[in-house]
């Protein structure tokens, strides 16, 4: 059985996510995610990450590869390659770059 990292993403990192542009997803370090990341001071191991973009049944969501856990000012979670993707129709969109000038 896969050990999943569930986390969900406001639209323009979960894009960034998509496009292979952004490779680190920041958490601040605080209970929660210590929880969430780390058992008995040990990294947990995850197979990989769903994002999702939303909380409804048909948001799109995402399966990314998890490469680890780096602690730093904040925990950055190493994203590897986006495997698989649901309910990602971005024909519509417009690129990062051309919503944030």
């Amino acid at each position: 059985m896969d050990n999943i990292l569930y986390l969900t993403l406001m639209r323009k990192w979960f894009l960034e996510i998509l496009e292979g542009k952004k490779k680190i997803e920041y958490r601040d370090i605080k209970p929660y995610w210590t929880k969430r990341l780390f058992a008995n001071g040990k990294q947990k191991k995850y197979d990989f990450i769903i994002f999702k973009n939303g909380y409804s049944k048909n948001a799109p969501e995402m399966k990314v590869e998890f490469l680890g856990v780096r602690t730093r000012e904040k925990y950055e979670i190493l994203l590897g390659k986006v495997l698989e993707k649901n309910n990602c129709d971005l024909s519509q969109e417009l690129t990062i770059k051309d919503r944030n000038p």
